[in-house]
């Protein structure tokens, strides 16, 4: 019964803590599977001890049972025997007597000594009585000790809980600001991204625009090299050139004219030369066949 009361005022505090957090439900689950599981070994023990105590009565049950087996060999060896053999004999009647005697005594001892075992049985049976009640009693000032305990904890995690609600709304307040800075940023080194790839372009068209101007400035400076060195013989030989006299240049106009003469007549000569080659070619060739025909 103590058992069922404190079973009873368990499950209420659960019902009465229906908001308490995961963990708190869990220690209690804990708790209460750790008690069933306790009084499930206490069951089997209890079971255990049944179980013990049946297989003593059945092995006492034999033990008595092989004791009045040898009690009527004995009997029947000592007495029935003698009593046949010795019909109405004062030392059979005797025997029979001392027999009855002894068993009385022996049943005397034995009484004497299952009573003070079942004083000793009563006693440690009290003692474990008596233990248990102790047992029940701790166990429900621990139960309330653990109530109050549990609201303490209670209370203790809900402050824990409005602490962290409040760090959490004001880390939600700070990681939005933190999302706009972000996408302001994002957006600034995007316009800096393209600007900066506009500016390489730039650059580097203009590098190219700097390079075709210093090969054309190296093949004009080759150009002027050149102009240079022909300006420079041209005004040697401005300065070497002396104009000839007036009559050389007569006297050598007319050989220029008589050369000039001289030539056409040797290109007449020439030409008379080839007809006249060509004529003797002729002949040549009609006396050579008409030798070939003789």
């Amino acid at each position: 019964q103590t058992r069922g009361r404190y079973k009873s005022k368990f499950h209420g505090a659960t019902d009465y803590f229906v908001g308490l957090t995961v963990e708190q439900k869990c220690e209690l689950a804990e708790r209460e599977l750790g008690e069933m599981k306790d009084e499930i070994e206490r069951m089997k023990e209890d079971s255990e001890q049944t179980l013990q105590n049946l297989e003593a009565v059945i092995e006492e049950a034999d033990a008595w049972w092989t004791y009045v087996k040898k009690a009527m060999s004995d009997f029947e060896k000592d007495i029935t025997s003698t009593i046949s053999s010795k019909k109405g004999s004062i030392i059979a009647s005797e025997n029979l007597l001392r027999y009855m005697e002894q068993k009385n005594r022996q049943r005397d001892l034995l009484r004497e000594k299952l009573c003070l075992k079942n004083y000793l049985l009563k006693g440690y049976k009290k003692k474990l009585q008596q233990q248990l009640r102790q047992k029940e009693q701790m166990g429900e000032a621990l139960c309330e000790v653990r109530l109050q305990e549990l609201q303490v904890r209670n209370a203790q995690y809900q402050e824990k809980i409005d602490e962290k609600n409040q760090e959490l709304l004001q880390l939600k307040l700070t990681s939005g600001k933190t999302v706009q800075d972000l996408n302001f940023y994002k957006r600034k080194l995007q316009d800096t991204m393209e600007t900066s790839t506009s500016l390489m372009k730039n650059i580097s068209q203009r590098k190219e625009l700097l390079e075709k101007i210093e090969r054309e400035a190296a093949l004009v400076e080759e150009q002027r090299a050149e102009s240079e060195r022909v300006n420079q013989q041209l005004w040697k030989q401005l300065s070497d050139y002396s104009v000839p006299p007036v009559l050389s240049y007569v006297q050598k106009k007319a050989a220029v004219t008589e050369l000039e003469n001289n030539l056409k007549a040797w290109e007449r000569k020439v030409a008379v030369a080839k007809m006249s080659f060509k004529s003797y070619h002729r002949a040549w060739n009609q006396v050579k066949m008409s030798g070939n025909q003789h």
